[in-house]
């Protein structure tokens, strides 16, 4: 090794990811270690963490990681045979053990091994088991140079004050194959060790030389001061109702506006995680989070990240976002967790984030069939995690409601709140129009206008909801008309809830124009709504944002909810779930003491998608072999935007931005888009591995991502 440097020069992270020397990488994981050890639910022993903590990264003074890093290209054939071969730099690490007592190299393999590829059947083939099995070479060449390169390692161990004497090659060798044999025999199960690591490396990758600043603000109950301040309203039920039941979980079933929010929070004891249904509708509640607990509320960004062959246009892979583990409270959505039901890449850190805290579910039956049997799986793990569970509905049909008391324990465990029926009459606030078609809609609107009022239209899809607002915006030049959707990156998104906002709170008559991301969490209450048919919970969560302030005179008030009959396939929803729907309207005012009734007559039993196969715990036992994860279909079989694109223009800014900068620009999109549009080409190699669209910003800042709209 001819380029020998002082190990304190020893990169972890190359200039693009921040250029961070591997020793400060190491001390940035060792501190998330301490913390983490301290704080999560199982018990950790924190000098042995710390001691994996700085072995895991070890093999990156290996020279062929090191020649990677900085890019450095084979000219030659010779060369090429040198440096060709395939290198993990977490199993060159794992030469070092000699340096720890034999007692615990155990529990160092499972924090090491792993953590950044699965033991077996990896996609790529690079796990542990897969080169063995493979490669009859790969020790000799994960040891290439060791008796240089072992002075790296030692002379970084000695900095974190552990002794290290010289470790032969011979005892490097026979180290590796002590780890081959001990992966070879792990029985199935999940390891905490493994997600402990994972969940300490990723918080220090994020924030690098602000790790420990960041790790201040971890693992704090949320302040509840100002949500309990404002208990006692007469015109929000639940603010009188108690909280102090002694059973762990809570189901609360009450009209939309009638502050189950509020109540849950107050119902949690620790940290809290706050699940809904779409991505969409969690920035909202994320501001709204942090004005009542006055707390700093973490946003769980991105679903998916796909691994693209581009020389084949082949997907090779596709992972769930890393989490970062330690929020006060959290906002996601179910999706975003599957990992632990699913065994994705990343599922033990998650596991042991969410145990035994606080997780609030929000309107979780606003999925279609596959996503509702993924969510009832959920709810089944977070128990098993010990989690106390707290679901809010105003739109639950009875039969999941009784799947999800069964699963929860029965009424032994769950504090039932349901609104009675008095409570129900004074929410009594709609008044029904079915049309058969849109013919009427502007003229219904210019009469809303003309007397001042805020009128709200949503649709099924954004396609829909983008073509809507190219006519209104012509025919109502004199008034604002804001779109908002999911296909926004998250910094037009953010503006356009502002501006929502704002209108909410404006005198003067509006136009919004949203898909179901306004059936959840935006606290806004508008005059009149216009709806695309759907079906009849989504249309219930749709009204729940037209007259949605109470006041003393509210009860006697009904605002108008005009409803277009089902037309074509109904997508994205099931067509006879919609025109069923449609039939149980009243062509007049709602009663909202028959709404569970007609929910029930909707939806009699459930109907959920078989997910078996896939789940990583069944039949009482985890069916996954411990240090490994799943190359799970799974995503790709819901119907949700879990892929990541940018705007050609934000390309450069994207490369060199931080983390949270690149999440701004990263817009929603679904594999089916990719795919259609032949996008593969175009993905970049950097964070979320998002591709690139041509759409220009002013337009995008306008009406959301569209794929055929002109180019910049």
């Amino acid at each position: 090794m001819k380029d020998k440097v002082h190990w304190r020069k020893i990169q972890a992270k190359s200039k693009e990811y921040g250029d961070v020397k591997l020793y400060l990488h190491l001390k940035h994981v060792t501190w998330a270690l301490d913390v983490m050890c301290r704080q999560f639910q199982h018990q950790f022993c924190h000098k042995l963490a710390r001691k994996g903590g700085v072995l895991h990264d070890l093999g990156k003074a290996h020279p062929h990681f090191r020649r990677k890093l900085q890019k450095k290209r084979s000219l030659t054939a010779v060369e090429e045979v040198d440096w060709g071969y395939t290198h993990r730099h977490e199993l060159s690490s794992l030469a070092f053990l000699p340096a720890f007592p034999r007692e615990e190299w155990d529990v160092l393999i499972d924090m090491v091994v792993a953590h950044h590829r699965s033991v077996v059947y990896d996609p790529r083939r690079q796990g542990i088991l897969d080169l063995d099995n493979n490669d009859r070479h790969w020790i000799p060449q994960h040891l290439h140079d060791w008796e240089e390169w072992r002075e790296y390692g030692r002379s970084i161990l000695r900095y974190f004050k552990y002794d290290c004497p010289v470790i032969s090659r011979g005892e490097a060798e026979a180290a590796l194959h002590y780890v081959v044999e001990y992966c070879a025999r792990k029985p199935v199960g999940w390891s905490r060790w493994r997600g402990l690591l994972k969940a300490a490396d990723h918080f220090a990758s994020a924030y690098t030389f602000n790790t420990q600043r960041r790790l201040d603000r971890l693992f704090k109950k949320p302040d509840q001061t100002l949500v309990n301040s404002r208990q006692g309203n007469d015109l929000y039920p639940l603010s009188k109702q108690p909280v102090d039941d002694r059973r762990p979980h809570t189901i609360v079933s009450y009209p939309t506006s009638s502050g189950k929010t509020e109540f849950l929070i107050r119902r949690c004891v620790g940290r809290i995680f706050y699940m809904l249904p779409y991505q969409a509708s969690c920035n909202a509640m994320q501001e709204r989070l942090e004005e009542l607990l006055q707390t700093v509320v973490d946003l769980q960004h991105g679903t998916s990240e796909l691994i693209i062959d581009k020389k084949k246009e082949q997907e090779k892979e596709e992972r769930l976002a890393p989490s970062l583990a330690g929020a006060a409270v959290k906002v996601m959505t179910p999706h975003q967790v599957a990992a632990i039901v699913f065994g994705i890449a990343g599922f033990e850190s998650m596991m042991l984030d969410l145990e035994g805290c606080d997780v609030i579910l929000d309107e979780i039956h606003t999925y279609e069939e596959f996503s509702q049997a993924m969510v009832l799986e959920i709810v089944k793990t977070l128990v098993r995690l010990n989690c106390r569970i707290h679901i809010g509905t105003a739109t639950m049909p009875r039969c999941l409601y009784d799947a999800i008391l069964e699963i929860l324990g029965g009424t032994e465990n769950v504090y039932e709140v349901v609104a009675p029926a008095e409570v129900l009459d004074s929410y009594n606030r709609h008044t029904i129009h079915r049309l058969q078609d849109d013919r009427t809609v502007p003229g219904i609107l210019q009469k809303a206008i003309d007397d001042g009022e805020k009128c709200l239209l949503v649709f099924n899809t954004v396609d829909a909801a983008q073509k809507a607002y190219e006519i209104y915006e012509q025919i109502f030049k004199d008034i604002p008309v804001l779109l908002i959707h999911r296909q926004f990156s998250w910094m037009f998104r953010h503006k356009a809830e502002q501006k929502l906002e704002k209108l909410d709170k404006a005198e003067g008559p509006c136009i919004v124009i949203a898909t179901q991301v306004v059936e959840v969490s935006l606290d806004i209450s508008f005059d009149l709504l216009v709806t695309a048919c759907a079906p009849l919970e989504c249309l219930i969560q749709r009204m729940g944002r037209i007259h949605r302030r109470r006041s003393v005179d509210s009860g006697k008030i009904r605002k108008p909810v005009y409803v277009l009959a089902p037309a074509g396939d109904c997508r994205p929803y099931d067509k006879e779930t919609v025109e069923k729907s449609y039939q149980l309207l009243p062509d007049g005012d709602l009663e909202e003491r028959d709404l569970q009734c007609k929910l029930d007559t909707l939806y009699p039993s459930l109907h959920l998608r078989e997910i078996d196969d896939h789940l990583i715990f069944r039949n009482g036992r985890y069916v996954i072999r411990e240090l490994t994860d799943t190359r799970n279909p799974i995503l790709s079989m819901m119907m949700i935007d879990s892929l990541t694109c940018i705007l050609k223009e934000d390309e450069l800014r994207y490369k060199k931005a931080g983390w949270k900068q690149r999440r701004k620009m990263e817009i929603p999109i679904s594999r089916w888009l990719v795919k259609t549009n032949k996008l593969a080409s175009t993905q970049l190699e950097v964070g979320s591995k998002p591709f690139v669209v041509m759409q220009s910003k002013a337009s995008h800042a306008k009406k959301g991502l569209m794929l055929n709209d002109e180019k910049p």
